[in-house]
């Protein structure tokens, strides 16, 4: 990976964004993408369409999703504490005594989530898994009058957690879900040549994380024959996981290629067969369902997309120390350049 590109990767997940608050991630998004495409725009929910080769054919959509799981404040209360309903999936156990940072009409302020010392527990308290109702944002008022000078119902909050390079070209950070997506789309649209024959629409679609809503709204306007969904998926290679009942992904191992009914199999075959031809290496996992990402309405857009589905393995997903292999994001941009420049407008993509 470049250092152009490292910085790139770094500051997209270093920016905040949880779902309806994207907008200083898409601003990044689009400043990246904007020299290499003839148009850039921003539909009416925020999602970012940026096409390459606008009058090519066929139309190829690319999706990643811009925003990152998160908090709102719901109630203040006389004391000045913070209490919040979930923005996505998380389990509460991560959440405890995380430094997090509530963005404000007037800038960000830092906070941390609060519970009661196990000093202060009794043996059945200790026992019990912690809820979000039952935790608190600190952000060191005195009073809720204090608090709410600065705050108001309806605020972001978001974790306080910064990239870090790891052992073995891995890295951390609190957003790779899916600022990693959104970053192998723009990759992709910089490193295309000009002589391909398809028009690509590259997205980073908001409102994932709360029910795949920003891809189902850009995938319609974009009426796309082809849709790649580029998303985080789970690295197994951990302690205590299951691969009989999940699969065996590996971090660095190469990009996973996702087959199942929410894939068209004339997509995956492609992705396999440019895959081996380039010498990229990859994984493949199964899913038997429509899965949880912007693959599943990608595919339903319209009369149907001859849908494809790309993961990053991860380790640790929905957690402010997210973990990937650099290598894995670099030969997945690879394997999507291979693949669009295979694509031609006489390709027959009906199973």
């Amino acid at each position: 990976m470049t250092k152009d590109s490292l910085q790139y990767l770094q500051q997209l997940v270093e920016t905040h964004g949880s779902a309806g608050y994207e907008q200083n991630v898409q601003t990044i998004f689009r400043e990246r993408v904007a020299k290499v495409c003839d148009r850039v725009d921003t539909d009416i929910l925020g999602s970012v369409l940026a096409v390459a080769n606008q009058t090519g054919s066929p139309r190829i959509l690319l999706d990643g999703h811009s925003d990152e799981i998160g908090f709102l404040i719901r109630y203040i209360d006389d004391s000045g504490y913070l209490f919040v309903a979930a923005s996505g999936g998380w389990d509460e156990e991560v959440i405890v005594s995380q430094r997090v940072l509530v963005h404000t009409a007037n800038g960000p302020i830092p906070g941390v989530f609060g519970k009661k010392a196990i000093h202060l527990m009794d043996p059945e308290e200790r026992k019990k898994k912690s809820e979000l109702h039952q935790l608190w944002v600190d952000i060191g008022a005195s009073t809720g009058a204090e608090a709410k000078e600065l705050v108001e119902i309806g605020d972001s909050i978001t974790m306080d957690a910064g990239f870090r390079h790891m052992l073995g070209g891995r890295a951390v950070a609190k957003s790779f879900d899916n600022r990693a997506g959104i970053f192998c789309v723009s990759e992709t649209l910089r490193g295309l040549k000009k002589n391909i024959q398809a028009s690509v629409y590259g997205v980073a679609a908001v409102q994932e994380e709360i029910g795949l809503r920003g891809a189902k709204a850009a995938t319609y306007a974009v009426d796309p024959l082809i849709g790649i969904a580029i998303d985080v998926t789970h690295a197994l290679d951990i302690p205590d996981a299951n691969k009989r009942k999940a699969g065996d992904i590996k971090l660095g191992a190469g990009p996973v290629i996702v087959r199942g009914p929410n894939v068209n199999p004339k997509v995956f075959r492609r992705f396999v067969e440019v895959a081996k031809k380039k010498e990229i290496p990859y994984q493949v996992a199964a899913s038997g369902i429509g899965t949880g990402t912007d693959a599943n309405v990608i595919q339903l857009s319209r009369a149907g997309v001859a849908t494809g589905l790309l993961g990053i393995p991860l380790r640790y997903m929905h957690n402010p120390c997210e973990m990937l292999s650099l290598d894995d994001l670099d030969n997945l941009v690879k394997l999507l350049i291979a693949f669009i420049e295979s694509v031609t407008a006489k390709d027959d993509w009906t199973p």
